[in-house]
């Protein structure tokens, strides 16, 4: 059993990738391709023929998730990406967080 069951590497289109999303939407795939590949990431991404997609990178060490809040993912203008961005959320302000008093 893994580590980080979360962590997981497949094999897309013949090459051993570190998966990142499974069973997305190919508008999903294409918003996480786009993302991962302004991050400097080699990415492979297989579709079914229910169109449904899973996307992952040439690089089995990369953890999405440490890489998001290790703010190492970047738009195409070099803006870093925050979870709600991520996760294509409504963005309220320049942070994921808010500071209260």
């Amino acid at each position: 059993m893994a580590i980080n069951p979360y962590h997981t590497v497949e094999e897309i289109n013949g090459t051993r990738c570190s998966v990142v999303e499974k069973k997305v939407s190919a508008e999903r795939a294409a918003f996480i391709k786009g993302i991962l590949v302004n991050s400097g990431l080699t990415v492979e991404v297989a579709t079914d023929a229910e169109g449904v997609s899973t996307v992952g990178v040439t690089d089995v060490t990369f953890n999405a998730l440490h890489a998001l809040y290790a703010r190492k993912l970047f738009t195409a203008d070099k803006k870093v990406i925050i979870p709600s961005v991520w996760y294509q959320k409504e963005q309220t302000g320049d942070y994921y967080w808010d500071y209260k008093k």
